[in-house]
């Protein structure tokens, strides 16, 4: 960790391990309907109801055909009213590689695979 960066408290910790479960679901989930480029329509759809549920703002779909962007206000006399922001960005798509994994969440998608972590970065 950087020298100066901010110190996450233990609650922040028990607060992210508790959503681990739910994580874990959203991420198999995405990994088992995997749409290669510009055919992200089932993950858009999923990506912007997440984003929804968890209060995000603003919600665009769409972006670029299938990419979806969330904006987060923040408070006021918060770092956005200061005119500051922060961008996260993650790939949705997948290679068109025949997953031979076995495990349960399995491409159910034939010739195509999150081969390369974007379920994970997605999530």
């Amino acid at each position: 960790m950087a020298a100066n960066a901010p110190k996450v408290s233990h609650g922040a910790y028990q607060r992210l391990a508790g959503w681990h479960g739910e994580l874990t679901a959203f991420r198999r989930d995405l990994h088992a309907h995997p749409e290669l480029g510009f055919e992200e329509k089932r993950t858009a759809a999923r990506v912007a109801e997440a984003l929804r549920v968890a209060g995000v703002d603003e919600v665009h779909e769409g972006m670029g055909r299938t990419g979806v962007v969330g904006i987060v206000r923040g408070r006021s006399g918060s770092a956005a009213a200061a005119g500051r922001a922060i961008g996260l960005r993650a790939d949705m798509d997948a290679l068109p590689i025949e997953e031979a994994s076995g495990v349960a969440w399995t491409s159910g998608n034939p010739g195509r695979m999150h081969a390369c972590g974007h379920d994970g970065h997605t999530t």
